[in-house]
């Protein structure tokens, strides 16, 4: 098995230590929901309606989508170092901008900027991939990702505590600080771990076409992007789900909401520890249908008449697992098409992963009804994680080709 490099913690000579990705990632999903419960009070803060401030979601992630396909080509021509650098402050002063906004289209605006801060979450990926192989990338990715697994669970809880004491300002502060702290780090951790590309930027962005006329990166992209479909579904429904269904309290759907979060984190632990032993096409066919196979049970109970909120949310524990095995070691696959182009495989990777998501949760929120009860988001769960099994067996496939 092939050795990590040398790696000497706050020394931006070498590539930098597991803890600095972790946290870069961190940072990121934090960003994405931390203030998500004072967004009632920031309506009325700015005298406005909560629709509006409810696209500070939808925006971020558009904008985010966008930044995904635009940061791989950028860093693969100046390196991942600068490019990480240059975003996070820019994050720093759209934050600073978000707590002191007085209207909400400022806010919104600077909301907006705020998604520069996707450049951690891809990059890290990016860097991963460039100072090891592919198989170790998966493993090393899945621990990476762990620490997105379980900051959507507490950064709500936090933000909610924070708005309570001090006011929905002090979430913005608290990414501020971290964000501080984090960039410090970074500063002073990070070494370059890409080589500069020859190319102008046109002909960087111009290398697009070579990831669009390879199956095998098309077949890891949408494993990924589809297995995460389903969650992004949930996102969209559950809580449609959680209140009309089963009639629960905002307070006890929050508990049983992030249930998929526990298993999306056992399964990082599993693509870190085995990903590189059982290689990552198998890792992701697995973790595909295990991904398929709780949402059919899930759909059974349903159709039997015997579906309960811990049946539905409980069995949503085995999404999560399945896709804490599918994403780092699919993301790997496909960052290892052509490891030259590391960085534009993660942003278009991710890119396909935001958007189809953000398109499945719309969809899931759109076709729920109280006649309907869970059925119309189980279903497009169960499809696009099918959907997710196709594409693995189709890489699988490939590669048996090739090697014959």
């Amino acid at each position: 098995m092939a050795e990590f490099p040398e790696v000497r913690f706050l020394d931006r000579t070498t590539p930098p230590h597991i803890a600095t990705l972790i946290m870069l990632a961190g940072l990121a999903a934090l960003a994405m929901n931390i203030f998500l419960p004072s967004l009632p009070g920031m309506a009325e803060y700015f005298e406005t309606d909560y629709r509006l401030l409810q696209l500070s979601i939808a925006l971020y992630l558009a904008v985010n989508a966008v930044f995904q396909i635009l940061i791989g080509p950028i860093s693969d021509k100046f390196g991942r170092r600068p490019v990480i650098l240059c975003g996070m402050v820019l994050f720093l002063v759209a934050t600073i901008g978000c707590m002191t906004a007085t209207t909400a289209f400022a806010f919104l605006s600077f909301r907006m900027m705020q998604a520069t801060i996707v450049v951690a979450m891809v990059l890290s990926r990016a860097i991963v991939r460039d100072m090891v192989p592919q198989d170790q990338a998966a493993s090393m990715i899945g621990y990476v990702t762990m620490g997105m697994a379980v900051v959507p669970m507490v950064g709500p809880a936090i933000g909610g505590v924070l708005d309570e004491h001090f006011g929905w300002q002090a979430n913005f502060w608290a990414l501020l600080t971290l964000g501080i702290f984090v960039l410090w780090l970074t500063w002073a951790d990070l070494g370059e771990t890409a080589a500069k590309s020859g190319f102008s930027m046109t002909q960087q962005f111009q290398e697009y076409p070579v990831l669009f006329r390879s199956p095998r990166f098309w077949g890891y992209a949408m494993a990924s992007a589809l297995s995460s479909g389903a969650f992004f579904a949930y996102l969209g429904g559950a809580p449609y789900v959680g209140d009309k269904v089963f009639n629960m309290e905002p307070s006890v759907l929050g508990l049983y909401f992030g249930a998929p979060a526990v298993g999306y984190f056992l399964g990082n632990f599993l693509s870190g520890r085995y990903s590189v032993r059982i290689g990552i096409n198998h890792m992701v066919l697995w973790g595909t249908i295990v991904n398929a196979g709780g949402i059919v049970v899930n759909l059974v109970l349903f159709y039997a008449g015997l579906g309960t909120a811990i049946s539905f949310f409980g069995l949503m524990t085995l999404m999560g697992l399945g896709n804490g095995m599918t994403i780092p070691n699919a993301t790997a696959g496909a960052l290892s098409v052509r490891p030259h182009l590391a960085g534009t495989a993660s942003g278009l990777a991710g890119a396909l992963m935001i958007g189809g998501g953000a398109a499945l949760s719309a969809l899931a929120g759109a076709m729920l009804t109280p006649e309907t009860g869970a059925f119309p988001l189980l279903w497009i769960m169960l499809i696009t994680a099918l959907l997710g099994i196709i594409a693995i067996l189709l890489v699988i496939r490939r590669a048996k080709l090739l090697d014959t």
